[in-house]
């Protein structure tokens, strides 16, 4: 086969590809039509994750390495049969953004050069109401993976304790996401409010191990719980989705029972299709079962009435109520006066 532009069948459309040999990942040699492909092979399971919410782009034309820019808006000269909706950032602008439809919608952004796809934590239908609560165990510097995953049984724990549960995924680099689906009842402030809760509630039981400190500079060796990932018109890495790395590793769902064996850099688009092929979907009783948010909202309804403020916001969004200031705190203590 040249580089010359192919056609390539997916959820019952004719999808171009242009050149299909071009090299995106370095280290195997993987192609653009290698990411279709892996798309094609991972339909189901993606799709039950994916399938109607919002997607932003995180392009690489000439695969990784290149160049790359993140792409809310699809572009003007888009096909006909393509599902977009309106979405916000967070600093309120509006964009057109894609929808993951079908298969079709992934692989026509794999013909883009999307290697990392983006997601909203909601349906495009029903965009006033979030639908999972995403606990990001984000290592700081100096914490190994080993830590990552003894937060992650914490985060189980606490969840089970709570009467509900939780899904985990590789994030494809070196953190674990663990995935909480929910009855679409609530918008992304009261996600993001439960989430808050529930970092401080596992830092409390575990100082030593995790932290909701927003600031870099409080956190020290400990795993970072990263409320703000449940921020509105937040995104994150897409469940079953490939990141822009050498070897085309994946952000792949796994089950518990693999929690203490699992090796992210080995779950790659050369690997994880076997996977799906001889274990299935991992995630699919718990996305078929989704929960109540209110166990959390209580741990936040106590924590304000025992008098905490609410934790820091991203740079990007306005001062919010009852948010502390928003100022690292070696910088506060050298504006005090009396310091």
């Amino acid at each position: 086969m040249g580089d010359e532009a192919i056609t390539v069948e997916a959820a019952g459309r004719s999808v171009p590809v242009s050149s299909p040999q071009k090299v995106f990942f370095p280290e195997r040699g993987e192609t653009k039509l290698d990411l279709v492909n892996y798309f094609l092979a991972v339909e189901e399971p993606v799709m039950r994750a994916l399938g109607g919410r919002p997607v932003l782009l995180e392009r690489y034309p000439n695969g990784v390495g290149g160049s790359s820019f993140f792409q809310k808006r699809v572009p003007s000269s888009h096909p006909d049969w393509l599902v977009t909706t309106t979405v916000q950032t967070p600093n309120g602008t509006p964009s057109e953004a894609l929808v993951a439809a079908d298969v079709a919608h992934l692989v026509w952004a794999a013909n883009q050069g999307a290697i990392g796809l983006h997601v909203w934590p909601y349906r495009a239908d029903d965009a006033e109401h979030a639908d999972e609560l995403r606990v990001d165990l984000d290592p700081s510097p100096g914490v190994s993976f080993a830590m990552v995953q003894e937060a992650a049984v914490e985060v189980r724990a606490l969840l089970t304790e709570l009467g509900m549960s939780g899904a985990p995924k590789t994030t494809g680099r070196n953190g674990i996401h663990v995935y909480v689906r929910l009855v679409p009842e609530h918008d992304s402030f009261a996600v993001r409010a439960a989430a808050v809760a529930l970092a401080r509630e596992l830092e409390r039981r575990r100082p030593d191990l995790v932290t909701a400190a927003w600031w870099k500079e409080e956190r020290g060796e400990r795993v970072f719980i990263d409320f703000n990932q449940n921020a509105p018109h937040k995104t994150v890495i897409g469940a079953w989705t490939v990141r822009p790395r050498a070897a085309a590793q994946v952000s792949t769902p796994f089950g518990w029972d693999e929690l203490e064996t699992i090796v992210p850099d080995e779950l790659t688009i050369a690997a994880v299709p076997a996977r799906v092929v001889a274990h299935g979907d991992p995630w699919a009783e718990h996305i078929a079962a989704p929960q109540p948010l209110e166990p959390l909202l209580d741990l936040h309804e106590r924590d304000m009435a025992a008098g905490l403020q609410d934790a820091p916001w991203p740079p990007v969004y306005p001062k919010m109520p009852n948010e502390p200031p928003r100022v690292a705190p070696s910088r506060a203590r050298k504006r005090d006066p009396e310091d």
